[in-house]
């Protein structure tokens, strides 16, 4: 099974490329955030007519997240369980479904804004919800994952340069310590390092040329249990998808496995 996970940066703008990139890749389930599309705008029909299916969590043009499969959507769950609210309202930002016998959640984990910022502290209330709604899955017997853009980058050598990044979000203790308490209740990055380059980033800015001098931030991962870890065969982050016109500022994620 090829699972992958994708911060495809709108939908509809990027649906092309997507649709494309779905056929060439070979890929199963997707997990998709940022949508940017209200739930009834999501391209139901053009994913169908290539064999996919897919179960949505999105209000707007913010935010906003999807699981896409060709082999199944059972279990469903739409939104993060006693998530935190931010200015009152519930964003978009989870679901979960399980794709033939594999448990996925999609998550689009708040961006934190400035370390000042009351998005900051929404964050990391938001991630300790996501702990405690997945520590059940995580422990269990089945292959289990969190996949998604968690806007962390893990390690200083997740950032291509920590002096650049000082005092902001993406890479403060707080955060960094976040994804240690996610990991401890059964999660490990099945991603390796080094991939088949040294610095196997997934976000690049669109300004500045960062992408083309290699600017970039490790944010998006996937996090699986044990039994996911052991099937795991490959993996790699596709930089060929971050190229040319119309694409995403991230690249998909892409992980093999044999069940």
């Amino acid at each position: 099974m090829r699972i992958a996970t994708y911060n495809v940066n709108s939908i509809t703008a990027r649906l092309p490329r997507l649709l494309a990139w779905l056929q060439s890749s070979g890929t199963d389930v997707l997990c998709v955030q940022e949508t940017k599309c209200s739930a009834d705008q999501f391209p139901h029909d053009e994913l169908r007519e290539l064999g996919y299916k897919a179960v949505v969590n999105a209000t707007g043009r913010w935010n906003g997240v999807a699981v896409i499969s060709r082999v199944g959507l059972e279990e469903v769950v739409v939104g993060l369980p006693d998530g935190p609210a931010y200015e009152g309202v519930e964003e978009p930002r989870a679901i979960s479904a399980t794709c033939d016998g594999v448990r996925v959640w999609s998550v689009y984990v708040p961006n934190g804004r400035e370390v000042a910022h009351d998005h900051y502290g929404y964050k990391l209330e938001w991630f300790r919800a996501l702990a405690a709604a997945v520590a059940e899955d995580a422990a269990g017997p089945r292959p289990f994952a969190v996949l998604g853009d968690y806007n962390v980058a893990p390690t200083d050598e997740d950032v291509f340069d920590p002096a650049a990044f000082a005092g902001m979000t993406h890479v403060t203790p707080a955060e960094r310590a976040a994804l240690e308490a996610l990991r401890a209740v059964g999660l490990s990055d099945v991603v390796p390092r080094p991939l088949k380059y040294d610095r196997p980033y997934t976000y690049w800015d669109y300004r500045q040329l960062a992408f083309p001098k290699n600017r970039g931030m490790r944010i998006d991962l996937v996090y699986g249990n044990e039994p996911f870890a052991g099937a795991v065969k490959d993996a790699y982050v596709d930089r060929e998808e971050r190229k040319g016109k119309g694409a995403s500022d991230h690249a998909p994620v892409v992980v093999d496995l044999e069940l």
